[in-house]
């Protein structure tokens, strides 16, 4: 099985787990968290066939394209913490109101 096989087939279950969140009303922060993730991978396989044909490297080794592409985690990443935050936050908020 090559390497791109297994990255392509790897994709369905990812996509099971933001179907699983999306039927089960997670928070929408968290959804858009986990869906930019999905984004990033969007973006790092043209970022990385860029490197490869313009540049004959791989993606870690050409700095602009590998810094943009994971610019697109970092927010990814951030967009998730904040969505979890806020998540937690409302949850903290309204059981605290139900104990008073």
């Amino acid at each position: 099985m090559t390497e791109s096989l297994l990255f392509g087939l790897s994709l369905f279950p990812y996509l099971g787990f933001l179907w699983c969140l999306w039927r089960a009303q997670a928070p929408r922060g968290i959804l858009l968290g986990f869906g930019l993730t999905l984004l990033f991978v969007a973006i790092t396989i043209p970022a990385g066939i860029v490197a490869q044909r313009f540049y004959g490297q791989t993606l870690a080794n050409v700095d602009v394209l590998h810094g943009a592409a994971e610019l697109w985690l970092t927010v990814a990443n951030l967009t998730l913490v904040l969505g979890v935050r806020r998540a937690l936050q409302h949850k903290i908020k309204n059981h605290t109101a139900e104990e008073l």
